[in-house]
């Protein structure tokens, strides 16, 4: 770990002691666990980890979560969000991450309140803030705080100093909510969501590490990164992954020969 990635941390934490008390917005992943652990190890009891529940939450990612408090004996709570029952979340336009994290931050702030913590913060890093990220200015209209931003945090950085922490989460894929395997224009609903999460569970269980089942309907399309795509040319394996996306509900499974990259969706609003 450079001497860099070294001075980022200790502003991060020179910002977490100025916050006194914090609640952070923990999804299991890799940013919002790292910000949870090191929120702890700053603040101890003056920091609480609170994971938000609801079907846009693939259930491996809510079991991360608890893993990763009970490892490290992080303050944790789990608690409902309704975003799937707000029909301008449903509606999946270019603001769907606005409204997620509105209704993420709407349950939070008072329970934050309630319990006497002074601020609210989730996992934004230094990269976010070059990408589209709606979800941001909610952040910033409700008054949320984003220390790892805050503090020059890159996801490299981040992943180093997780490795280094020995956080599990440390070399995990990226891994936003499932509502993102879902086209802007086409409706959120639990059952979209359901079938990507159990298409997603089953190729995972073949073995794939980075990849997306996006649902496009009753069809689904399977990315898969290029260093995993040469699996892909038996057609036993291809088979495989066919079948298990069936299964999951889905009348037909189509391969991507392009593979995954990431922000592919977020393509059609640029028009690229």
């Amino acid at each position: 770990m450079t001497d860099a990635v070294s001075e980022r941390e200790r502003a991060l934490d020179a910002v977490l002691a100025g916050l006194d008390s914090v609640v952070v917005a923990f999804s299991g992943g890799v940013d919002s666990a790292y910000l949870a652990l090191r929120a702890h190890q700053v603040l101890g009891a003056r920091s609480l980890a609170v994971t938000a529940v609801s079907p846009s939450l693939a259930e491996a990612q809510r079991a991360q979560a608890e893993d990763v408090a009970r490892r490290f004996a992080l303050p944790h709570l789990f608690i409902e969000t309704g975003e799937v029952d707000d029909p301008r979340y449903a509606r999946n336009d270019a603001s769907r991450c606005y409204w997620c994290k509105t209704e993420l931050f709407r349950v939070l702030l008072p329970l934050a309140r309630e319990r006497g913590f002074r601020h609210l913060a989730y996992g934004l890093i230094q990269d976010d803030l070059a990408d589209f990220r709606p979800g941001h200015r909610a952040a910033a209209e409700a008054g949320v705080r984003s220390p790892l931003a805050e503090a020059g945090l890159t996801k490299p950085d981040v992943r180093a100093l997780s490795r280094e922490r020995g956080l599990p989460t440390w070399d995990l894929p990226a891994s936003p909510c499932l509502a993102s395997r879902i086209p802007y224009g086409t409706v959120v609903t639990r059952d979209a969501l359901r079938r990507v999460e159990t298409a997603e569970a089953g190729v995972r269980a073949l073995g794939f590490r980075e990849f997306r089942v996006r649902h496009l309907g009753a069809v689904a399309r399977v990315e898969v990164a290029a260093a995993e795509m040469d699996r892909l040319r038996d057609p036993d394996v291809a088979g495989a992954v066919a079948r298990t996306v069936r299964a999951a509900g889905y009348d037909a499974a189509q391969i991507d020969p392009d593979g995954y990259r990431r922000g592919r969706l977020n393509e059609a609003l640029s028009g690229s």
